[in-house]
């Protein structure tokens, strides 16, 4: 009988959702027009600040794969401070950042929880 390890299922979980929110979201950061930061004056400070935390969350994404806990460092914090700001601004969160939160949490978990300190 295969032995149920949540470990494993955490560490892949963490890695399989990366890639599809990547595969998803990236062509949706470059269609969002100029994803260069304050460079049109018609974008708002959270549009800009956002525009600012999505390419640290990619990268985050991506190095999950090798470093699980750098990773979830560079999904975490941008996102925890982008959903400060939103709360801020305009009183809300947005619900959609729920998912790469999500697996930097998962990256989180599973790096610090490696028994050989790998991560």
């Amino acid at each position: 009988m295969i032995g149920f390890n949540s470990q494993k299922v955490i560490h892949w979980t963490a890695r399989i959702l990366s890639a599809l929110i990547v595969l998803i979201g990236l062509p949706f950061y470059f269609g969002y027009g100029n994803p260069l930061p304050f460079t049109d004056p018609g974008y708002s400070v959270l549009d800009n600040l956002w525009l600012l935390i999505f390419p640290l969350m990619f990268i985050g994404l991506g190095i999950g794969w090798k470093y699980e806990k750098l990773g979830s460092l560079l999904v975490l914090i941008p996102l925890s401070i982008g959903f400060a700001a939103g709360m801020i601004i305009e009183g809300e969160i947005p619900v959609f950042m729920g998912l790469p939160f999500l697996s930097g949490l998962l990256y989180g978990i599973s790096g610090y929880k490696q028994p050989n300190g790998k991560g």
